[in-house]
């Protein structure tokens, strides 16, 4: 038996466990530990005035990015979101004050297809579970994973910093070969990058 199929049952019981512990954060207190997040990416993400950056608009139980974002677009960032095309495919689309959302799939909105396609610089990836090795689970899609390596792909190197609430930690992620660590994981307990290595 390969290691993928080995620690595919693992990943799902992982994140499972994860996104539980993720949806039993009370609102109100979900709304606390996504502002003290945003608060801690104020002084922490460093980037150059204009530069790239993806958020998400969050879904479920999802750390509220919002705040965040607002932070950096006020220190000259420019902002996209992802927008699903297809079963394979995420796209960023500029995100500009007063542009209209469309509803996408897995109850997700977006700008809609008038909006620039941007590659980001600086990536804010959601997750359902990572580990102190920068390792991340995602919802299982792969979307940001084949979204990442296109941008490789294409000599971009984007900072990946994964975005969670400490509760989503666990002690081993089970790592594939295709599997693309985080520079860094921001919560609401702080930033903590995991220093640098090839990819």
């Amino acid at each position: 038996m390969s290691d993928a199929s080995l620690s595919a049952p693992l990943k799902a019981e992982l994140r499972a466990g994860r996104l539980a512990a993720r949806d039993a954060i009370p609102p109100v207190e979900r709304i606390e530990k996504s502002l003290a997040l945003a608060s801690h990416g104020l002084d922490t993400i460093k980037f150059e005035a204009g530069a790239i950056v993806s958020g998400f608009l969050p879904i479920r139980s999802e750390v509220d990015t919002r705040p965040l974002m607002a932070y950096l677009r006020d220190r000259s960032a420019r902002l996209c979101v992802p927008v699903i095309l297809d079963k394979q495919t995420i796209v960023f689309r500029e995100l500009v004050r007063g542009a209209e959302l469309v509803a996408g799939t897995f109850s997700t909105f977006g700008p809609g297809p008038d909006a620039e396609e941007l590659e980001p610089q600086v990536m804010l990836v959601p997750l359902s579970a990572f580990d102190a090795a920068g390792h991340r689970i995602g919802y299982g899609g792969g979307y940001y994973d084949r979204a990442i390596q296109r941008l490789l792909e294409k000599g971009l190197n984007p900072m990946l910093i994964g975005i969670a609430f400490d509760c989503q930690e666990v002690a081993s992620v089970p790592a594939e070969p295709h599997d693309i660590r985080l520079n860094a994981v921001l919560t609401e307990s702080g930033y903590r990058p995991f220093g640098e290595w090839d990819r």
